[in-house]
């Protein structure tokens, strides 16, 4: 009896000290896997609370204070037009009025002023019989027109009003390439709409502001040949409707205004083109002053920056060592011949500011008033020289222009003519136009890659049948370009346009 109770009694005693082991085990190990897991989640704290993560907002450009800031002074501007009037030159670019007995069409404008003064581009107003301007607020107000400049696309209207939101205009020589920026305004018809880019480039010349209207065709043509063209390129969408309206930089300031599209169907394709806002504030004075744009002109020539490279090294220059704009000529008579620059001097600077285009240094020429003077720093060989220039306005530039134009500028372009027979007429359609029969060798026809058999239509949207006709388009030009339209053998359009100078 005693040795049953007794194993009785061990066995018991074994099972209480195994559950006794078992949970003593057990809660070892429950306690090392819990502080375990613990560490696995909990990372240092160090390693990223002082930086953010690589995808968070910080890295990101804020767009909301300058949208908030610039969108209520960017106003729609609708235009109508008696008569199904005629448009503009940029209609391929930003739409054209419809036909009718009454059209109507529409862009932006920027107000600059609290009491309504408004800069919006020449092809948004030209030839308007009536201007609207509806604000986002949706006030609406009759604007009229203080003055417009086909040469650089600018043109400032008015509407009565006070206290007005505005732009605080900026300064487009500081403007970076890669430095982010907004296009504000109206496009496709829609309501205010931002859009974001950067700036792709700078001092760009596209050849878009001497394309002729419809008014060159019917014999009301204005003057020719003297476009500025030093866009500010971004890659901020910019689509028809937003022509007239902001580009501002990140901080909410105006440094352009949107001009043009670079495009094949109408639409947004990746480019659009600002003029710089230092050219603006020039013209728009001028406009306040006088009514009309007060240009100063240097009296040089240079080549077209398509060709510029090739003409150099025709010439045995390296194109690596023209550090600034290679002067080929100077107007006799011109500011720039009384100072004493030459054929083959290369102007580096302006004012101070070192310049590395043609299209550059002329939208810094366009900044100045008859009888201003300009310094320059141009190279002769290897010696720098200063100058002092002051410049003449258009009326003599336009006496020194004639003198250098007709067969004189005919013979530059290295090239004979001929009238274009009527069955070749009848073969591409055209009205007009002569043809080159002969290339000279080094000429600048062949230079610039036009080749024999090539017709010249229009010469600054005018028509020309013959050499004199081409003698008399080119004197009538007034300053520093010279627009060619024409077909290639082969029946392709073209639309070339270099400058002659500033």
């Amino acid at each position: 009896m005693k040795k049953g109770f007794s194993v009785v009694l061990i066995a018991l005693i074994s099972a209480v000290m195994a559950i006794a082991g078992y949970r003593f085990f057990d809660k070892r190990f429950d306690n090392r896997e819990s502080a375990y897991y613990y560490q696995a989640e909990t990372p240092p704290i160090n390693l990223v609370s002082e930086r953010a993560a690589p995808n968070s907002s910080a890295n990101n450009p804020d767009f909301v204070p300058a949208a908030s800031l610039v969108s209520p002074a960017v106003v729609h501007i609708k235009t109508t037009y008696s008569g199904g009037g005629a448009s503009s030159s940029l209609d391929d670019f930003f739409g054209s009025p419809q036909s009718g007995e009454q059209a109507m069409a529409s862009g932006s404008g920027v107000l600059i002023t609290p009491d309504g003064f408004i800069v919006t581009n020449n092809h948004v107003i030209e030839n308007a019989s009536q201007i609207e301007v509806i604000l986002p607020d949706k006030r609406s107000f009759k604007a009229k027109l203080v003055g417009r400049d086909p040469s650089t696309d600018l043109a400032l209207v008015k509407v009565e009003g006070t206290n007005l939101p505005i732009v605080e205009l900026g300064n487009s020589d500081n403007v970076q390439v890669g430095e982010w920026v907004l296009a504000v305004g109206y496009p496709l018809s829609l309501n205010s709409t931002v859009t974001a880019g950067i700036v792709s480039a700078k001092g760009r010349s596209i050849g878009i502001l001497d394309q002729p209207s419809r008014e060159n065709y019917q014999g009301r043509s204005r003057a020719a040949g003297s476009a500025i063209e030093s866009f500010i390129q971004t890659d901020a969408a910019i689509n028809p409707g937003n022509s007239g309206g902001a580009l501002v930089s990140a901080s909410g300031q105006l440094i352009g205004i949107n001009a043009a599209i670079a495009s094949q169907t109408g639409s947004y394709a990746g480019y659009g083109f600002a003029i710089p806002v230092n050219l603006v504030k020039k013209v728009v004075s001028d406009f306040r002053k006088y009514g009309e744009v007060r240009r100063g002109y240097l009296g040089v020539s240079f080549p077209a920056p398509s060709v510029e490279d090739q003409m150099l090294r025709e010439q045995g220059i390296n194109p690596a060592s023209v550090k600034g704009v290679y002067i080929t000529g100077v107007q006799a008579g011109s500011g720039a011949a009384a100072a004493g620059l030459k054929e083959g001097d290369i102007i580096t600077s302006i004012d101070g500011v070192k310049v590395g285009s043609s299209a550059e240094f002329s939208e810094r020429i366009a900044r100045h008033r008859p009888g201003d003077k300009v310094e320059l720093v141009y190279m002769r060989g290897k010696k720098s020289t200063n100058a002092s220039v002051t410049l003449k306005g258009a009326e003599s530039a336009g006496a020194v222009a004639g003198t250098n134009s007709g067969r004189g500028l005919n013979s530059k372009f290295g090239a004979s003519f001929a009238p274009v027979p009527d069955r070749v007429k009848q073969q591409y359609r055209l009205r007009s136009g002569v043809m080159i029969t002969e290339l000279q060798e080094g000429g600048f026809f062949e230079s610039a890659g036009i080749p024999r058999g090539t017709i010249i239509t229009n010469v600054n949207g005018r028509p020309v049948n013959n050499v004199a006709d081409l003698d008399e388009a080119l004197q009538s030009s007034r300053s520093s370009t010279v627009r060619l339209d024409g077909v290639t053998p082969d029946g392709t359009g073209f639309v070339f346009n270099f400058p002659l100078g500033a």
